[in-house]
């Protein structure tokens, strides 16, 4: 009997460490995967059946159009069956730059410039007049920017330098470059005195050029001799060459490398809106385009309701369901032109969410990547209702989730394990959630929150007065030292404003660890990242007599067919691409001659194959003793030396991030949600490491929404009550114990976690 149609059929699941598995997903269900991190569930859902569901698609496309598009290799499975389009929400930041908001995201501000070019007074031109980036409607101040930039002096000048001792501090004015060579050789100024020294008339022709209406010029030394070229000051010369100008064309610099060394206010002419006074005229029921997109989206929908224009009304009912999502989604408080770069975690998913949300189609697979990521308990339920609206539109929802209540809502689990990396990849548990118990599964329905009842004693504070940050409200708080200290509260309600803004300002010491990705290429290990590496090669180096460089596959032991890659993407034309194990060095990476060598009976190869756990009795050397010993205490003891940091999850690359900071003391260590893609039986051993910390004298602080997280800290404050305006005040600062008694949000959901005997 062959196969049914309404199941997505996969076969010899082999990819990363999936050990040949067979797996049957039911359509238009709602499958869970979940396991401790690294187990392989990525390795499924991602990595192939998203994967050869796209490379599927895009054999739909004629050749020449297919060249235009990603191209997929097909992973290795045996047998992929029946699978349909996906469509896939990731945890990865969202892009897209500074201009980036989430009226550009959700593709709305298109149908709102349409619509003041249709029905706004008095009229103004087509729709595209209506954006700052056009020749029309940008401010003629600003230049869209709605900021005003001008150059700050004391950050590009250090006055007690000279310019030979890098007075100039902006990299290309400075003598790295030739402009500030020109500036040392040009006899102009006397490239060994401090600036602070300068006459009154030489400071100004450095900084501002000559005095108007003048010309002086200065030898520029080219292969040609010398050439006559024009000097007009510092200051003029980096507002033409790197304000005025799209940073984005040079090679040497960035917007944030200017904007270091600059000061921006907001534009006088424009408000911030970057617009043009003429297109700031045209209003609709009182309200200009500017306005529109300031205001709360729950706002911004009772204005579109609003238009009686019948118009006009056929343009606002497109912008009203994109809209009615967010806000669905627990983001009305944002407004369209809050910036993409600004949104908490939870907020970026939910509005990636919420993008796709507007789909009509059905028979789709959707892929939620730990959808619960930056969530409080209580926004958990808008999730889970959304992903069964999804499944009621006939459509398959497979998520990646440690969330029990997430969990709780899946009509079938399937938990990945039984470890992490080697020691997972298989199908620990596929059914319901009764059976869920009675398996050998890791995850634990019945999981009890433990009340820290005997919090570290306070012994001083870091103090904060009248945090105004974003959306904060003049609020001042003491955060113990010393101690762990969870922030929590709903997303959108200041958390981030509160510790990455004011707290860093005033303590700019601190050490954060962030969620933003950590620059990961396929040539980046583990050893690597840690630093070990350099010392690897010279212990072998020592023992051999060779070069360091012949045990780096980037360097002179690379195996010279796939020049230290491992393997060889051969082009193809117009067949996907195929990535074929280097036959010369067997995926090794390195030349049969760096091979030969060995260190204690083990080649380089042989090294990078230990575990982390392995190399704790391998080696003796105290540097790499010390930086193996900290990723064992994150809990990546199982991690090979020479794993890459492409292939780790999102719950790895934060431990990593972590370890990399630990070989410090005395420090302020500020984590942005470091329970973030790590199952409940993880969380214990990132507690301890936080403890550890604690106890040989740091200073723990996490912004937090893992209740088990909150319950074992000394010291919890909550800001809320909502997010956006709602937000910005301080609801709670106490323990835990004295939290379960308070009324707030999260006290709410603490109680329910809470074991019974504590209130006995």
């Amino acid at each position: 009997m062959s196969e049914r149609k309404d199941k997505i059929i996969l076969r010899g699941l082999k990819e990363n460490n999936l050990k040949n598995i067979d797996l049957t997903l039911s359509k238009e269900k709602i499958t869970v995967f979940t396991g401790l991190s690294g187990s392989g569930k990525s390795s499924v859902v991602f990595d192939t059946l998203a994967t050869e569901s796209r490379r599927q698609m895009t054999l739909n496309y004629p050749h020449y159009v297919r060249n235009q598009m990603p191209r997929y290799e097909r992973p290795h499975a045996d047998l992929m069956q029946n699978l349909s389009p996906v469509v896939v929400v990731e945890q990865r930041p969202i892009g897209g730059n500074s201009r980036s908001t989430v009226g550009t995201y959700m593709d709305i501000n298109p149908l709102i410039r349409l619509l003041f070019s249709r029905i706004g007074k008095p009229s103004i031109g087509s729709a595209t007049d209506f954006s700052s980036q056009s020749s029309f409607g940008g401010c003629p101040e600003c230049g869209g920017f709605g900021e005003v930039i001008m150059p700050d002096l004391n950050k590009i000048i250090d006055f007690n330098q000279s310019l030979r001792e890098y007075a100039v501090k902006f990299k290309p004015l400075s003598p790295s470059g030739w402009q500030g060579r020109w500036m040392m050789t040009g006899g102009l100024f006397d490239p060994d005195k401090p600036i602070k020294d300068y006459s009154k008339d030489e400071l100004q022709l450095l900084l501002y050029g000559p005095p108007e209406g003048e010309k002086v010029y200065a030898p520029f030394h080219t292969k040609n001799g010398p050439q006559p070229h024009e000097w007009d000051g510092l200051l003029p010369r980096f507002t033409r060459l790197y304000i005025n100008r799209d940073v984005s064309k040079l090679k040497e610099i960035t917007q944030d490398d200017v904007l270091a060394v600059s000061t921006h206010s907001l534009c006088p002419t424009c408000l911030g809106s970057g617009l043009n006074p003429k297109v700031l005229d045209c209003k609709i029921n009182g309200l200009n385009i500017a306005e529109y997109d300031q205001l709360e989206l729950t706002d911004l929908l009772d204005e579109l309701m609003n238009i009686k224009d019948p118009m006009g009304k056929s343009v606002a009912r497109q912008a009203i369901p994109p809209i009615v999502q967010l806000v669905e989604m627990g983001l009305g408080y944002l407004s369209l032109s809050r910036k993409m770069g600004t949104l908490s975690g939870g907020e970026a998913q939910r509005v990636k969410i919420a993008r796709h949300l507007g789909s009509s189609l059905n028979n789709l697979t959707y892929i939620f990547d730990e959808p619960s990521a930056g969530l409080h308990p209580e926004e958990v339920d808008m999730v889970i209702h959304m992903m069964k609206k999804i499944k009621a539109q006939h459509n398959t929802v497979i998520v990646i989730e440690h969330d029990l209540s997430v969990i709780k809502a899946a009509d079938e689990i399937i938990e990945m394990g039984p470890g992490a990396g080697a020691n997972g990849g298989e199908v620990v548990y596929q059914g319901k959630l009764a059976g869920l118990k009675d398996s050998k599964a890791a995850t634990n329905l019945n999981h009890k929150l433990r009340i820290n009842k005997k919090p570290r004693k306070i012994e001083g504070y870091f103090t904060l007065k009248n945090a105004c940050n974003n959306n904060l409200k003049k609020i001042s708080v003491d955060l113990p030292k010393n101690v762990l200290v969870s922030i929590c509260g709903v997303s959108g309600s200041g958390k981030s404003s509160l510790m990455f803004g004011a707290f860093t300002e005033k303590y700019p010491e601190t050490i954060m660890v962030g969620q933003g990705s950590i620059g990961i290429s396929n040539r980046s290990t583990l050893a690597t990242y840690m630093g070990i590496m350099d010392e690897v090669r010279s212990i072998f180096s020592k023992a051999t007599g060779q070069p360091a460089g012949l045990f780096s596959f980037n360097s002179l032991g690379a195996c010279a067919i796939c020049k230290g890659k491992g393997v060889l993407t051969p082009d193809v034309a117009f067949a996907d691409p195929v990535t074929v194990p280097c036959e010369a060095c067997g995926g090794t990476r390195y030349s049969d001659e760096s091979l030969s060598y060995r260190y204690q009976d083990k080649n380089i190869v042989e090294i990078l194959d230990l575990t982390i756990d392995e190399a704790m009795s391998y080696f003796t050397m105290p540097k790499i003793i010390k930086r193996v010993n900290t990723l064992k205490d994150v809990g990546l003891g199982y991690l090979t030396l020479g794993q890459t940091t492409s292939s780790l999850s999102g719950g790895e690359i934060q431990r990593l991030k972590l370890a990399s900071h630990l070989q410090k003391e005395g420090q302020i260590y500020l984590l942005d949600e470091p329970s973030l893609g790590l199952h409940a039986k993880d969380n214990g051993k990132l507690l301890e490491v936080f403890q550890t910390l604690v106890n040989r004298g740091n200073s723990v602080i996490i912004i937090e929404h893992n209740l088990d997280f909150i319950a074992a800290s000394d010291w919890v404050i909550e800001l809320g009550p909502g997010g956006g305006k709602q937000g910005g005040h301080i609801l709670f600062e106490g323990t835990p114990e004295e939290m379960v008694k308070s009324e707030t949000l999260t006290a709410k959901w603490l109680k329910d976690g809470v074991t019974e005997q504590f209130f006995t």
